[in-house]
């Protein structure tokens, strides 16, 4: 296998990745309970906002190693 069939498959999978987050960016608002989730931090005071989405962080984590862990299993 040459190498430029390497570069080939990873900027094939790289670009799949990136449109993957364009989709998870476009309807990810439309999704009731993300980023609304207990244990995401909310800080108000005057006109400072500070958010942290802890669970969604850890949620979305454990999806995702789900999903590329039945992707690349040998």
């Amino acid at each position: 296998m040459s190498p430029f069939e390497n570069l080939a498959k990873m900027l094939i999978f790289m670009g799949f990745i990136i449109f993957l987050l364009g989709v998870f960016l476009l309807f990810g608002s439309k999704i009731p309970f993300l980023g609304k989730l207990p244990g995401d931090i909310v800080i108000k005071r005057g006109n400072f906002t500070f958010y942290f989405p802890l669970a969604t962080c850890i949620l979305l984590s454990i999806i995702l190693t789900l999903i590329l862990s039945i992707i690349f299993r040998k």
